[in-house]
This record gives structure tokens, C-alpha cells and sequence, in this order.
């Protein structure tokens, strides 16, 4: 296995773009499969795994570098320098995508999902790197810092009170994490009450990110391939079902990342990981992961670059029946509608995105050209 390159991880966050990009472009909002979009408040789709996959991604990617960097003599100053450059770029680049492209100042919204990726980055990063293989115990008090993190957050919305509701009140408008929120930031959320990445949920975000250093240190071992891939399958099947069960005390909800969400999250994430590992790094079977492959090594740009694109769409304005309509209503409603269907023709849409991406990124692909921060 290449222990600077791990095609299987690369696979899995192409294969989690390539998602994200089919579930946030939709030709026709009205007209989505419900697989594609996320849950109304309580419960979860396929959908709703995408976000943490990159959180657990993250921890993964972060504790394999950081390791690697540390056997090739890096110094901890030198990383620690690296780690905070790259969380102020990461929160300073998902404010400039929310504002582009007229820039509305008024109002704008503080939280989103790259300043969450940024902020788990960097407290996963100094939690890992003070709590590494080489600190005696170190996995272990990582592992109940993510147990602490996930339990306290549990007793936090169930145990104290929102003023007008009371506690353990997990409805939309009861919930602690858009109470602070409001408290906080008040009209700087994303709806106007609510922001599903907002503050308090930002730490059992974290410790999604921290289950995933964990999975990198086991990566990192001089185990066998098989080992290491039956203790993903293994755990997967223990935490699935263990999110699945804990829903009956705290409702899985990816909007308030509660505890119960990031257990059946992680699990998922694992056995997805584990499939893909067990093709591509047991079994060699790599032609199936090429498009993946195409995404996952570019991940900043194509999640910059689309979210940019489908604004940029959105802007155009094309000529129809004497008036003129934005481009993609256009190409919904005369070109994919009327042969494959409302909801069919609703899917192409985001296809055709994923075409063109993949026609942009090959060439880097090819060249080993990798975009990074």
C-alpha cells in the first residue's frame, strides 16, 4: 500500500464530491428523488452522510500527513504554522463562496460548511498532534475526548433549558444549538433563525473529525492489508447499528449533529471506506474508481469551483418564448423535462455538471496536478 497516496481514501472523497455535487444541483428543486434530499428535521437519507464523510475524511487525511510528516523530521512549529494557514484559508474561502458573486456585506452568514471543515481541521490537528502514537496513551485519550465531546453534547440538549421551551426540547425552534446561535449571531445564520452549522453543533462535528484520526493511525500501521481492513468492516458494523439503536434516546439529525448522528455516521463512513479498500488495495480492482479518482485528488477546487460554477449559471439569462429565462430552466424545461421527466430530468442536470468537471479535472489528473491549501 502507498503510504503517501492511499487510492481507496482518494476514491471514497471523490466518490463524496461527486455526491455533493449531484445533491446540491438539482435542474428542478420541486422535482427531487427523496434519496436527494436531506431529512426534514429527525431522521436521515443518503444525503445526510455526505458532510460528515468529509469531516471523517479529514481526520483521516490529517493523521496520515501528519505522521508522515513527522517520521521526514518536519518540525512542530513548522506544522503547527501550516495547520493554522490552512484553517484561515479554508474559513476565509467558504465566506468569499457564500458572499459571490455581488458580495452583500448585510447580513452575511458567519457559519457554513467549509468554515466548520476549517475550524474541526484545526482543533483535530492540535488535539492529534498532542495526542499522537508517540504520547504515551495517546489514542486512548483522543478516543475519550471524542467520548467526553459526544456525551457532554448529549446532557448539554437534553439537561439545560431553553428559555420558552424548556430542556431536552429538540424541535426546530427549542433546540440549544439555534438558541446560542441566535444569542450569538443573530442575523448571520442561514435561515433566519437557524444555521446547520452553527456553534455548539460544531463540536460533535469535531468529533466526527476525530473518529477519522483514529481510522488514520490504524491505516498507518505495519499491519496487514486484511488486518486493517477487517477492523474497518468490524467497527462499522458495530457503530451502524449503534447510531441506529441510540435514535431511540437522541433522534439522528444531521441539522443539530447530534451524538447518535455522528455514532451512525461514522459507521457508515467505515464500511464505505472498507469497500473501497478492500477493492482497491486488496483486490486491485481500480478501473470501477477512475472517475473518483479524477475528483478525490482535487477536492478544494471542485468544491469551490462548483459551488462558483452554479452560481455564475445562475446569473445567465437566455432568450425563450419572447422573454428570456435563466440558462438551466431553459435546459430543464426545453431539453431534459419533456423526454425523461420532471424528476429524471431533474438528475441530468447535476450529470451534466459532473461531465463537465470531469472533463476539467482529467487533464490535472493526468499531469499530477493537485490543488492543494
Amino acid at each position: 500500500m502507498n503510504q503517501d497516496r492511499l487510492s481507496s481514501l482518494d476514491a471514497f472523497r471523490g466518490l463524496t464530491i461527486a455526491a455533493m455535487i449531484l445533491v446540491n444541483n438539482p435542474g428542478a428543486r420541486q422535482f427531487v428523488f427523496a434519496p436527494l434530499r436531506h431529512a426534514e428535521w429527525h431522521g436521515w437519507t443518503p444525503t445526510d452522510l455526505i458532510f460528515p464523510f468529509f469531516l471523517f475524511i479529514v481526520g483521516v487525511s490529517l493523521a496520515m500527513s501528519f505522521s508522515r510528516r513527522r517520521e521526514a523530521g518536519t518540525g512542530t512549529a513548522l506544522i503547527y504554522a501550516k495547520i493554522f494557514e490552512r484553517s484561515v484559508i479554508l474559513f476565509a474561502l467558504g465566506l468569499f463562496l457564500q458572499l459571490f458573486p455581488k458580495f452583500p456585506l448585510a447580513g452575511m452568514r458567519i457559519p457554513g460548511v467549509l468554515q466548520r471543515i476549517a475550524v474541526c481541521f484545526l482543533l483535530a490537528s492540535f488535539i492529534y498532534l498532542r495526542t499522537d502514537k508517540r504520547v504515551r496513551f495517546g489514542p486512548a485519550i483522543r478516543f475519550g475526548i471524542i467520548a467526553a465531546l459526544l456525551i457532554g453534547y448529549w446532557l448539554a440538549l437534553k439537561l439545560i433549558p431553553v428559555p420558552g421551551h424548556g430542556a431536552g426540547i429538540l424541535t426546530y425552534d427549542g433546540n440549544l444549538p439555534a438558541y446560542i446561535d441566535n444569542k450569538l449571531l443573530p442575523g448571520h445564520l442561514y435561515e433566519p433563525t437557524f444555521d446547520p452549522e452553527g456553534l455548539l453543533s460544531t463540536l460533535p462535528a469535531l468529533a466526527t473529525a476525530l473518529i477519522g484520526t483514529l481510522i488514520g493511525d490504524l491505516l498507518r500501521l505495519t499491519r496487514t492489508l486484511r488486518f486493517k481492513n477487517s477492523v474497518l468492516v468490524g467497527l462499522g458494523l458495530v457503530l451502524t447499528p449503534l447510531g441506529l439503536f441510540l435514535n431511540r434516546w437522541m433522534p439522528i439529525n444531521k441539522k443539530i449533529w447530534t451524538s447518535s448522528y455522528v455514532v451512525f455516521t461514522a459507521g457508515a463512513a467505515l464500511l464505505l471506506l472498507a469497500v473501497c479498500f478492500f477493492l482497491m488495495e486488496i483486490l486491485h480492482f481500480r478501473a470501477w474508481a477512475f472517475p473518483f479518482l479524477v475528483f478525490g485528488t482535487n477536492p478544494i477546487l471542485v468544491y469551490a469551483g462548483s459551488s462558483m460554477m452554479a452560481r455564475l449559471i445562475g446569473l445567465i439569462h437566455v432568450p425563450s418564448a419572447g422573454g428570456r429565462v435563466l440558462l438551466q430552466e431553459y435546459v430543464y424545461s426545453r431539453l431534459l423535462a419533456p423526454w425523461a421527466g420532471p424528476s429524471i430530468g431533474s438528475l441530468l442536470w447535476p450529470i451534466i455538471l459532473l461531465i463537465i468537471w470531469f472533463v476539467i479535472l482529467l487533464p490535472l489528473y493526468k499531469k499530477k496536478i493537485f490543488i492543494k491549501i
